[in-house]
């Protein structure tokens, strides 16, 4: 019997240049409850501008990258004020409201994609540093593979405890991997993930585990140690002294 991804056409091509059209979900919907303050911390100046301009400007080094659709929170009031007058390579859309749920977000920026995206691409809007290398590589595997993180080897020893903190296994780290974002897959892989799991879509911690327990393949790409997300106030304080250090 075929697999579910056998059972889905691919997507066709730009008629005029025969690359495939990406989108970027950038996910800005999150209460930032581990960082605190009253402004959310992808608004916050960093190195002399918000640190979503920083998340922008590095995802505009990949061409391939048509269209970014940014999802914010449903009381987002700084947004429009970060971005006013800026100008990128890509079709930076209006932003559509989130949810409370990482998959409310994605399910919303998904329906708000142009007809012609072949491929998205899941990405945090407070992860700044996504380089050049990190983002053809994601794509370049998915696009050959149908979906892709990614990931980074994992130095230290992993333990699988139990909730009472009894050490129950130790994998072998050399199969392990710390995935990043842009998680990206085709569109239709995507859909067809979120139908299938529809009623446990809150029990997924990220878009690519979506995509694996509806049946579809996911390889990894090479990450980057540099491709940190923000989450705490020492996250900032790193990634103001790394940017300010570099410029």
């Amino acid at each position: 019997m075929p697999s579910i991804q056998d059972r889905l056409t691919l997507p066709g091509e730009d008629a005029q240049s025969g690359v495939m059209k990406v989108a970027i979900l950038l996910l800005a919907a999150g209460s930032g409850k581990r960082f605190g303050g009253v402004m959310p911390k992808q608004y916050l100046p960093v190195a002399g501008q918000a640190l979503l301009l920083h998340t922008l400007n590095s995802l505009a080094q990949e061409p391939r990258i048509r269209v970014v659709q940014p999802v914010i929170a449903e009381a987002d009031a700084f947004y429009r004020d970060v971005v006013r007058g800026c100008q990128f390579p890509f079709d930076l859309r209006s932003p559509v409201r989130g949810g409370k749920e990482r998959s409310i977000s994605m399910q919303r920026g998904l329906a708000a994609l142009p007809d012609d995206i072949d491929m998205v691409g899941v990405h945090d809007a407070a992860r700044p540093l996504p380089s050049r290398e990190l983002l053809q590589d994601v794509l370049d595997v998915a696009e050959k593979h149908g979906a892709a993180v990614p990931g980074m080897e994992v130095h230290d020893t992993i333990k699988r405890v139990n909730r009472q903190g009894k050490v129950m296994e130790t994998p072998d780290r050399t199969l392990l991997r710390a995935v990043q974002t842009p998680q990206v897959a085709r569109r239709d892989w995507f859909n067809a993930a979120i139908e299938k799991e529809r009623e446990c879509l809150h029990l997924h911690t990220d878009d690519a585990s979506v995509l694996e327990a509806a049946g579809f393949p996911v390889y990894i790409s090479q990450g980057d140690a540099l491709n940190r997300k923000i989450t705490t106030q020492s996250d900032m304080d790193w990634l103001r002294s790394y940017l300010e250090g570099e410029g």
